[in-house]
């Protein structure tokens, strides 16, 4: 049997069309969106510029071909060097095709929020998602839907992340994410933990978006994000 679609509009800074269905169908709706007023673009495209690798002051060294940015395997992960508190951020990413590997060694990236806070990448196509798969924070929180596109093909996140509050030294309230991956919500507002791996921010402290080196030569492009009040 077949369910009829409920196509739902959020209202945030800027509008992301997203689906609420039980027939999940990963769409295009923010691919190749600009940068909104008010937005930072941190990868347009043209070079590294604003990017460091982790010691947050040695140039970032992944290669960056055709207004793509790609993950050079072995160079190590990259941080962008203006780090963020809470904000609305556009991700556009592309796994590669990777038949001979499985689990996590195929299309494996992350994308750090506040660098320390793990929003996984892989090619988790077709997949019964796990807590490590493509939308997951990473071995915390299962996408609602599997939304992924096939690998080769360019995939959107569109986050919406607040940071954990902390008073006298302890977190009393934890950061929160909201998740549209390819149009779908497949993560809302929901509390999360820091992900090992990322870097030494600790959680309420304003933190860089990170970008994982895991061995495979996924790529990005489109990369902005806009400062909440």
């Amino acid at each position: 049997m077949r369910f009829p679609i409920l196509v739902a509009t959020v209202s945030l800074a800027w509008s992301i069309p997203f689906v609420v269905a039980d027939e999940a169908k990963p769409g295009d709706a923010t691919l190749g969106q600009p940068a909104p007023e008010g937005a930072t673009v941190v990868f347009g495209g043209e070079n590294l510029d604003g990017w460091v690798k982790t010691d947050a002051k040695t140039p970032a060294g992944w290669v960056v071909q055709d207004g793509i940015l790609i993950v050079k395997p072995g160079e190590g992960a990259i941080q962008t060097e203006k780090s963020f508190g809470d904000f609305q951020l556009h991700v556009e990413f592309n796994v590669p095709y990777m038949p001979d590997k499985k689990g996590q060694a195929r299309g494996n990236s992350g994308v750090y929020l506040g660098g320390i806070y793990e929003l996984q990448v892989l090619d988790s196509y077709g997949l019964k998602l796990q807590n490590n798969d493509c939308g997951a924070i990473y071995q915390q929180i299962i996408p609602a839907v599997n939304a992924c596109k096939p690998p080769l093909q360019w995939q959107t996140y569109d986050v919406t992340f607040h940071k954990a509050v902390v008073e006298g030294g302890k977190v009393v309230k934890k950061a929160r994410v909201t998740v549209v991956h390819n149009g779908i919500k497949t993560i809302d507002d929901a509390e999360i933990n820091p992900t090992p791996g990322g870097t030494s921010h600790k959680a309420g402290e304003d933190g860089p978006i990170l970008l994982q080196d895991h061995g495979n030569k996924v790529q990005f492009r489109n990369l902005w994000i806009k400062p909440l009040s």
